[in-house]
């Protein structure tokens, strides 16, 4: 007998008969739960390098971004309330073209309490708009921050890309000569705009 049979024989030896055990009940998990999951989401936001602004009514989000990023000179977004954005990732022919971008803006539809976190579905055709610009900026509404995992999951869908990603805070690490670094694989800053 082979080794791979040898090895394969011992798995089916040990192998339990299936339906024997029920799946446990996942609903009973619930996670933790907060009573102000907003203020909640600014704490751990910033607790990981990230930033908050909230967006009043009579404000207007583009000159927001414009004064949290008054030095940026190229902005991209394929939001239609953003008309700063000199590039639209719907449009550029291709990834690297967004290279350069100083700040790109995305919308999150869920955001999480309990770590910060935003899921960003895909949205556009480039989503190396979300990785390849220096700083980013999520649009989330108040509305739709959770206080857990266990919610948000409940909640994240995905769009016709198939992709979706959760970002929470800059993008970070220590791996080399144990020196943190922002900035390493993705955006070196995010702001997280909260709306209405």
């Amino acid at each position: 007998m082979s080794t791979k049979e040898e090895i394969l024989s011992r798995y089916r030896r040990n192998m339990k008969v299936e339906g024997l055990y029920d799946m446990p009940d996942l609903d009973a998990l619930q996670g933790v739960r907060y009573d102000d999951v907003v203020a909640r989401f600014v704490d751990m936001s910033e607790s990981v390098g990230g930033r908050v602004a909230a967006l009043g009514t009579a404000d207007d989000v583009n000159e927001l971004i414009r004064s949290i990023y008054p030095e940026a000179k190229v902005f991209a977004s394929n939001q239609p309330e953003i008309t700063i954005a000199q590039l639209n990732p719907d449009t550029v022919a291709e990834a690297r073209d967004l290279n350069g971008t100083d700040v790109g803006i995305v919308r999150g539809t869920v955001g999480v309490a309990e770590n910060g976190c935003v899921w960003i579905p895909q949205t556009m055709k480039e989503r190396a708009v979300c990785f390849i610009s220096e700083y980013l900026v999520i649009l989330l509404s108040r509305k739709d921050i959770v206080s857990n995992m266990h919610e948000a999951y409940r909640r994240i869908s995905f769009t016709d890309y198939g992709y979706g990603t959760f970002i929470s805070g800059p993008s970070k690490t220590a791996d080399i000569a144990q020196a943190l670094v922002m900035g390493a694989q993705a955006a070196r800053g995010v702001t997280v705009v909260l709306t209405e």
